[in-house]
């Protein structure tokens, strides 16, 4: 397993060592040991998967502390543009981004610490996305920034996505004050 830093500190590309034969493929997704050798202390207590088609847009997505979620993040099946934004009001990267395309060829995984919020973009129908969370899900502690936002500059590559309420009415960026503050 490598682990690639992003130019935004704490935010790790996973790549996987696989192994592949005219059977198919094999790697490890998940091991604990192997994850604290490159610094990832995180105790994950919680797995989610989801199922889209091709250009549906889940995020900006994030929880508040103390509900706060670190992630390791992959697609299954099909393929994402997977995109993160640094929300910790004293990281120098603060309201940076960082986009890969995460996909079942690469099988690449993205470690997010706490502080980023989180969104993706399905490249592909049918396209499987899994999910490592740090902190269980609690409503009331999560928050939506507006995917679109000008001053975020994210190139999603679409105009029109397929939309959840909750996207659509995320807060603008110069609106949002962030409970990360570290």
């Amino acid at each position: 397993m490598i682990a690639e830093k992003t130019g935004i500190e704490g935010l790790l590309l996973i790549k996987p060592e696989v192994h592949e034969d005219e059977r198919g493929y094999f790697f490890e997704n998940y091991s604990l040991k192997k994850f604290q050798e490159v610094g990832i202390q995180d105790n994950f207590v919680q797995e989610n998967q989801s199922l889209s088609q091709q250009n549906v847009l889940r995020g900006l997505h994030f929880q508040a502390p103390p509900f706060a979620q670190s992630k390791l993040v992959r697609v299954i099946t099909g393929s994402v543009l997977d995109v993160v934004l640094d929300i910790r009001l004293k990281s120098p990267t603060y309201g940076k981004h960082f986009s890969v395309i995460l996909n079942q060829e690469n099988k690449f995984m993205l470690y997010i610490p706490e502080g980023f919020a989180h969104g993706f973009l399905t490249l592909k129908d049918n396209t499987v996305f899994s999910y490592k969370c740090g902190e269980y899900y609690n409503k009331l502690s999560e928050g939506t920034i507006l995917w679109n936002d000008n001053d975020l500059n994210i190139n999603w590559g679409i105009d029109q996505p397929v939309l959840s309420a909750k996207d659509k009415s995320g807060i603008q960026f110069n609106n949002f004050f962030s409970p990360f503050s570290s």
